[in-house]
């Protein structure tokens, strides 16, 4: 991949300071920024005079089932859910999720140059979240890393599961399944822990392949996502994460307004969204534009998302100009689909803004990002231009 740079542009890096440099220029080299710089620069042949366009880093969707619910919405396309077993934490989404699926193109030529894609909602214990490129034709290649695990509380495993007369029907036995088998995980990683520091006088434990996709919560290497709309449950999300010392996502938070300071103070952050649709279910009663807003101005980090395809991922520019007209600060509304998701989804050392040795995920507008007529003139994934404009 050959060295090349975009010049003349207005940068807004959405790195810490939130910079925006004017006359600005970036340098990409083997799918990575490699410099940025501001003023006159030497250029070559192939580099890109972005005519003082605005440049910023690829979107992020932080919630979606991008590629695990197939384009086509049938039965045959739809691998989210594995609806068998309440309690299915080693399952990984990367498994079910068909790359060639059409919604990929639209999400990349329409910027979004990352989605975190999740299983589902139906179980208690859902299984392992990707993160991953929005390009390419071989899972393994597309993905940063995994993410953490997908639970659920609320309506969605009472109602999976109460035509069949399983548990769980009720909020006790979806709290109930996930703290039983969290004592468990932190029961398997006490006895590893013991046979590592005396193989002696201690064995291995059987390996489990439930507990051990767990390790990775409970050494806080990875995120709880916790699928949560009403304020109740919101604090169950909170309250086991507490328990058993993980590190919460409170994806959807829809009630999240309510509770705005109790979040705060318990330094927890929140992907909301989406915002554009019915209130289709007793829990989504609460659901207003305004949630993402309050959430940020009592200090919880914010990011926003689609949970495609509730709402199809092309459209997440407009899930966070809607948080504007909620009252998020327009700044922060691009941060919640940038920095300040790529930090909620553990992948910040990639991508989410533009720095020097970050992923060459970029982007540029000649017009507000979050205008719904805009749409890229160029995006580029990896140093990789994969829609241009000019």
């Amino acid at each position: 991949m050959t060295e090349l740079k975009i010049y003349n542009a207005r940068i807004l890096t959405m790195d810490k300071n939130s910079t925006v440099t004017e006359n600005g220029w970036v340098t990409v080299s083997e799918g990575k920024i490699t410099e940025t710089g501001t003023g006159s620069t030497d250029v070559s042949e192939g580099d890109i005079n972005a005519g003082g366009r605005m440049l910023i880093p690829g979107f992020i969707d932080a919630h979606t089932h991008l590629g695990i619910v197939g384009n086509a919405l049938g039965f045959e396309a739809d691998d989210c859910n594995e609806e068998t077993d309440p309690v299915t934490p080693h399952i990984m989404a990367s498994d079910g999720i068909n790359p060639f699926d059409y919604c990929f193109k639209e999400a990349r030529e329409n910027g979004i140059t990352t989605v975190l894609s999740s299983p589902g909602s139906a179980n208690a214990i859902g299984g392992i979240i990707c993160a991953l490129k929005t390009t390419g034709r071989r899972i393994e290649n597309m993905i940063i890393r995994d993410a953490g695990i997908k639970f659920a509380l609320g309506e969605n495993p009472k109602t999976a599961y109460n035509d069949r007369d399983e548990t769980p029907v009720t909020r006790m036995a979806t709290a109930g399944l996930i703290r039983e088998h969290l004592t468990k995980s932190a029961k398997y990683l006490d006895d590893i822990k013991a046979y590592e520091n005396d193989s002696e006088n201690n064995d291995m434990p059987e390996f489990d392949a439930k507990l051990d996709a767990t390790l990775p919560l409970l050494r806080r290497e990875q995120k709880a996502h916790f699928h949560c709309h009403r304020a109740d449950d919101i604090l169950t999300a909170v309250r086991i994460s507490k328990k058993y010392g993980l590190d919460p996502v409170l994806v959807h938070a829809t009630e999240g307004h309510l509770i705005a300071d109790l979040l705060a103070e318990d330094g927890v952050c929140a992907v909301v969204g989406p915002v554009i649709g019915d209130r289709s279910k007793p829990e989504l009663a609460g659901l207003d534009i305004k949630t993402a807003g309050v959430l940020h101005r009592n200090g919880v980090k914010v990011a926003v998302c689609t949970d495609h395809p509730v709402v199809p991922v092309q459209y997440l520019p407009l899930n966070a100009a809607l948080a504007v007209k909620g009252g998020l600060d327009r700044s922060e509304a691009l941060r919640a689909i940038t920095a300040n998701a790529a930090e909620i989804a553990g992948i910040s050392d990639r991508v989410g803004s533009i720095e020097p040795g970050k992923d060459a995920d970029l982007q540029l507008y000649s017009a507000d990002p979050l205008d719904i007529l805009s749409s890229p003139d160029l995006v580029m994934i990896n140093g990789e231009i994969i829609k241009s404009d000019l």
